[in-house]
């Protein structure tokens, strides 16, 4: 029964790393400057621990319980935990503890908080900042014109790396990418380190060759990798 579920693992990713090469050989980019992040939300640690058999390092968690949990269970590998939901005040703590990437920061007094938690012994906590790409109503992240600030004043903070942009456009809203990427070469000259602003993590399992087309650094993949997803056992 375990060979089935690796191949499969294994079947699933491949098929992944080719669309993604595809799309940017379609652009003349190297397949090497795209990371693939696995949302992992929802599915099992175990899902999980077979993902990382077949060779993905980057995982991505919505809900922090369910994250927390699961680090808990696979600290014996060597993963990179991203966190990628939304960053509420109270959960900074556990986030700056615990996580390598934290992608939902909109906010200066988040990165403030993040910062400050950040432990002495612990690797800078690298951040990117959320921006509500295209104006949707129910969409977190700041607005396109806070980036040039907020970039200012959050690059010069200690324990973290401001790294880039995260965008969740609206379904086939590809001139968001564009939008995105403009955004991304435009703030760069207000980051106090601008040799770490290098992630725009942007497209997911239905828009990525658009989002690779427009200069993504980072697709955030959950139902081509690992299928479709049961929200029933969510804590």
């Amino acid at each position: 029964m375990r060979t089935v579920s690796m191949n499969k693992s294994e079947q699933f990713r491949q098929s992944v790393l080719n669309q993604i090469e595809q799309a940017c050989q379609q652009v003349k980019r190297n397949p090497s400057t795209v990371q693939l992040l696995a949302v992992s939300k929802t599915h099992p640690s175990q899902t999980l621990r077979e993902m990382y058999a077949v060779g993905q390092r980057c995982f991505g968690e919505n809900y922090l319980q369910e994250a927390l949990t699961k680090i808990d269970e696979l600290q014996d590998l060597d993963i990179e935990w991203h966190f990628i939901g939304h960053v509420q005040r109270n959960k900074t703590k556990h986030l700056a503890e615990t996580f390598d990437w934290v992608h939902g920061v909109d906010r200066l007094i988040i990165a403030e908080r993040l910062s400050n938690q950040r432990l002495e012994n612990q690797k800078p906590l690298n951040i990117c900042i959320q921006v509500n790409i295209d104006g949707q109503n129910s969409k977190d992240g700041c607005q396109p014109d806070e980036v040039l600030e907020l970039v200012h004043q959050i690059s010069q903070l200690p324990n973290i790396r401001l790294r880039g942009l995260m965008v969740i456009p609206a379904p086939e809203n590809y001139a968001a990418f564009i939008d995105a990427k403009a955004l991304f070469d435009e703030v760069k000259s207000q980051h106090a380190q601008p040799q770490d602003w290098d992630t725009l993590s942007m497209g997911m399992s239905a828009d990525l060759e658009a989002a690779i087309a427009a200069g993504s650094t980072m697709v955030r993949v959950g139902t081509a990798l690992f299928g479709a997803r049961d929200y029933s056992n969510i804590p």
